[in-house]
């Protein structure tokens, strides 16, 4: 009778707990919000982009719960992904929730924006071409938040996180707007300098890019439909259709592709962020806390480089930041119970967010 006792005893726990955890699964779906911005912004652009952006706002347990107000965290995705890859593939918003309800984070607003494009996507800057897609953070997308959820709208309590891509568009936004946002967290950022190839020596099939009657033709093609984006985005051309922009070769009199290397400069000024720290040392000066690092295994080990050398250079300006190089790929430590993002951006948060 005993041992049937304890059997049945142990089967309602573990139905007491699934119930539990499909409850807590259910309120959590509550609390994901999608929202819809008519960017006005964003209409001025070559490529065709989608003018309603789809925002994706996840509340804490407790944001319902009486009339406080919380800090707010914009996650930047990297080019190729979506939304989804943070919300639903990496399951963020479940992770953070279980440490909320643990006690062992404080509660923040979480924003995950779609910054999809018909090409690759935001690289995170204003382009006539790609898009204006800084002006659309900062111009539409967080007021938008801030007047529509309970947010509490100040520099210190805002921060961003962005991984790859979106990592640089994490130190490139605050960097030029520290009255924003002052707080980042950037997972492996790319283009935070030029590593060790010089622009002519890329794997980038230049051919292949002027022989182009439309961006289309370039899918798939990897490193070269790259930079074509990223000469959209820094060298935007609105006379040179069918991609509206200048490129790094260009056809000389013979017919045969010359390397020009001002524009090659006038691209990587723009781009690389190591090209415009000093320039912006005031702005570095003003953010509360940053944060950035990157795996070592990184097969293009040029953002490894980068990396390194963009914190040496932090350091020598005086800049305060956390540079941390981790063993492994960018691919295998982040995410999950036990990721850096839980293990390190979290109590980094904590630390620097200013909470109500």
């Amino acid at each position: 009778m005993r041992k049937h006792f304890f059997l049945l005893t142990a089967l309602l726990c573990v139905s007491t707990s699934s119930i539990s955890a499909q409850n807590r699964e259910a309120d959590l779906s509550q609390r994901i919000l999608t929202k819809i911005i008519h960017s006005d912004i964003l209409g001025e652009n070559q490529i065709g982009i989608d003018t309603l952006r789809q925002v994706h706002v996840y509340l804490p347990p407790s944001y319902h719960q009486g009339i406080r107000s919380f800090p707010v965290v914009y996650y930047l995705h990297n080019f190729f992904d979506k939304p989804e890859t943070l919300l639903t593939d990496r399951n963020v918003p479940s992770i953070i929730e279980k440490k909320f309800q643990d006690k062992l984070s404080k509660e923040f607003i979480l924003v995950v924006a779609d910054f999809t494009s018909p090409t690759i996507g935001s690289l995170y800057e204003n382009s006539t071409t790609s898009g204006l897609w800084l002006d659309f953070i900062v111009k539409e997308l967080i007021p938008f938040v801030d007047e529509e959820f309970k947010t509490l709208p100040r520099s210190d309590s805002r921060a961003l996180v962005g991984d790859f891509m979106g990592g640089r568009g994490t130190l490139k936004l605050a960097i030029s707007h520290p009255e924003l946002v002052s707080i980042l967290y950037a997972l492996h950022p790319v283009a935070t300098g030029s590593g060790y190839l010089p622009r002519n020596s890329l794997d980038v099939d230049w051919e292949q890019i002027h022989k182009a009657t439309s961006y289309d033709e370039l899918r798939g093609t990897g490193r070269t439909q790259i930079f074509a984006s990223i000469c959209q985005a820094f060298l935007p051309n609105p006379n040179h259709p069918p991609l509206y922009a200048d490129f790094h070769f260009e056809r000389g009199p013979d017919g045969t592709l010359e390397f020009k290397a001002e524009r090659a400069r006038k691209e990587m000024r723009a781009f690389h962020l190591d090209e415009t720290i000093d320039e912006n040392l005031g702005n570095l000066k003003k953010l509360k806390a940053i944060a950035f690092d990157w795996g070592r295994f990184d097969v293009t080990q040029a953002h490894v480089i980068s990396n390194r050398r963009f914190s040496k250079k932090l350091m020598d300006l005086g800049i305060e930041h956390i540079g941390e190089e981790f063993v492994g790929n960018p691919w295998n430590k982040y995410w999950g119970e036990e990721g850096r993002f839980v293990t390190r951006v979290l109590p980094f948060l904590n630390k620097y967010l200013e909470f109500e």
